[in-house]
């Protein structure tokens, strides 16, 4: 089985190369040109995805073989192709279960490929943020509230979730693993169906210092 993936800013080289038997076979390519060059492949992964109709329209000459992208934010509705959608925030890939948007649900290719990686999917709903990336985004939110209101420190408040969840990580250390531009995005975008998501003042102060940086 072959695929053929654009890598992207999550590093997914070393994951993918140690979980998939040595008879498949891996081709990195750069952007989506390259991608068309190996219209052979059972399998298309665009880690570097981004919505533009140029993009999408290189993509879709490679259907109907599956084309996995990352892209939390931007649903298949939006896309309006029936690619496959996860999310490869940094840490994400990582997960012993993934979460995936697609419309076929007994598509053999993807299945054979997660059991090759011996990784779950669960099939969730074509919506914003999916679900992890919902309920992560609002614990980074909430706690940056807590902290702008004074209540406590980065420090704490990341101390007190791992302790009080069993958290890997405090919401602090989880915007910095996964990006707080990520999670800014995602809030944005969130926001303007439902005014719950809008991102802290803190949080903006923080994007922007980290922009300036």
């Amino acid at each position: 089985m072959n695929i053929a993936v654009i890598e992207g800013k999550a590093p997914a080289k070393d994951w993918l190369s140690s979980r998939l038997p040595a008879d498949w076979k891996c081709i990195w390519v750069d952007d989506a040109d390259e991608l068309e060059d190996h219209r052979g492949a059972d399998v298309f992964i665009d880690l570097a995805f981004v919505p533009d109709a140029a993009r999408v329209r290189q993509l879709s000459r490679l259907l109907p073989a599956p084309v996995i992208v990352h892209s939390v934010i931007h649903t298949l509705q939006e896309i309006g192709q029936p690619f496959i959608r996860i999310n490869a925030w940094p840490g994400m890939l990582e997960r012993s279960v993934h979460e995936v948007v697609m419309s076929d649900a007994s598509n053999e290719a993807v299945t054979k490929f997660y059991a090759a990686l011996q990784i779950s999917y669960r099939i969730v709903p074509d919506v914003v943020g999916m679900i992890s990336a919902r309920i992560l985004a609002s614990i980074i939110n909430e706690a940056y509230y807590t902290l702008q209101e004074d209540v406590s420190t980065k420090e704490e408040i990341d101390t007190a979730m791992k302790l009080g969840t069993n958290y890997p990580f405090g919401p602090f250390e989880w915007s910095e693993h996964i990006g707080l531009e990520n999670i800014y995005d995602l809030l944005n975008k969130l926001s303007g169906a439902d005014a719950r998501y809008a991102p802290a003042a803190a949080m903006k102060e923080a994007l922007t210092l980290l922009k300036i940086d």
